[in-house]
């Protein structure tokens, strides 16, 4: 039970601590959203953005609340593209189809292999030992968020302009997270642009 006291098993535990600590602040700290972001498209040499409706897949319509929730993050990144939302939603422009999507992973909150090879630990037999294992260790999950753009022509339903934006974190996201990945997605419409490229957006205080 010594071992609990030396100095060797408080340094460790306190280098874990504070590594925890570090990941928990810069979480908390964030105040940007950086994505990669992949666009294609064939928008037309001098077609201005005009009006825009949000169009919903059969499975997205059965889903109303949820559905509304996207295009409500999409809104401001769509219309400071250029777009306007149309009075009448049979005479846009362009319709805009959105699409989210949230994997969950199980990950430590440090990716470093020194995490896993150092500590102390009660031997199986009895009596203490050192070897892999870390007092104050613990797991996390992580998320790897990914939202989607695709601009139709209203009339022929030709797509005229694609992109996506990916980013991961600590935590699934939420509304602000979400409008500041479209905003990413959108950011360089109508070009392309390289693909993929990292675009950070500031987030909204």
């Amino acid at each position: 039970m010594k071992l609990l006291s030396s100095p060797a098993a408080r340094g460790v535990r306190l280098a874990a601590t504070a590594a925890a600590l570090a990941v928990l602040a810069g979480c908390a700290a964030l105040d940007s959203v950086t994505s990669d972001v992949s666009s294609y498209g064939t928008w037309p040499a001098g077609r201005a953005p005009g009006t825009y409706v949000f169009e919903r897949l059969p499975s997205q319509a059965a889903q109303p609340q949820q559905q509304a929730a996207l295009e409500d993050a999409a809104r401001a990144a769509v219309e400071q593209a250029g777009f306007k939302p149309a009075a009448d939603p049979a005479r846009a422009d362009v319709t805009v189809q959105l699409g989210s999507r949230i994997t969950r992973y199980e990950s430590a909150p440090w990716d470093d292999p020194m995490w896993w090879n150092w500590g102390f630990g009660y031997g199986r037999y009895g009596g203490w030992r050192s070897g892999v294992g870390l007092s104050y260790r613990f797991d996390s999950q992580r998320y790897e968020r990914e939202v989607a753009v695709l601009i139709r022509d209203r009339a022929t339903g030709a797509p005229l302009y694609e992109s996506r934006a990916v980013t991961d974190g600590m935590s699934s996201g939420d509304a602000q997270t979400l409008a500041a990945m479209y905003e990413a997605a959108l950011k360089d419409f109508p070009t392309p642009a390289v693909s993929p490229r990292r675009v950070t957006v500031p987030m909204a205080r």
